[in-house]
Parts: C-alpha cells; structure tokens; sequence
C-alpha cells in the first residue's frame, strides 16, 4: 500500500467541529505537524474534508 505525508498547514481555529475531529482522527493536533499514513481509502477521504488545510504528498 502507498503511503502519503500529511502536514498541516492552517489553523483549526474557528474551523466546524467536525473538521477538528477528523484532524484529531488523522494525528494532526499542531501546525506544521506531520504524519506518515498508508493510502486507504478511510484516510484518503478523511484528507478530502480537510483538504484546504493540510499539504499532501507522496512517499
């Protein structure tokens, strides 16, 4: 399975709740945090929702 790195990049501040929750879900709980992640499709549907806050690429 690939894997893909995910970063946050912009604040959850005043952001929904539910897009707060799917960063928790996803490890990114600062900004700038980076995780490594195998590409599901659980997870890259999570990235979907928050797309606009979060830089992605490839491993």
């Amino acid at each position: 399975m690939k894997k893909i790195k995910i970063t946050l990049v912009k604040s959850p501040i005043d952001r929904p709740e539910r897009q707060k929750l799917t960063l928790k879900a996803l490890g990114l709980n600062k900004a700038n945090a980076s995780r490594e992640v195998e590409a599901t499709p659980q997870i890259l549907g999570m990235v979907r929702k928050v797309i606009h806050m979060v830089k992605v690429e490839q491993v």
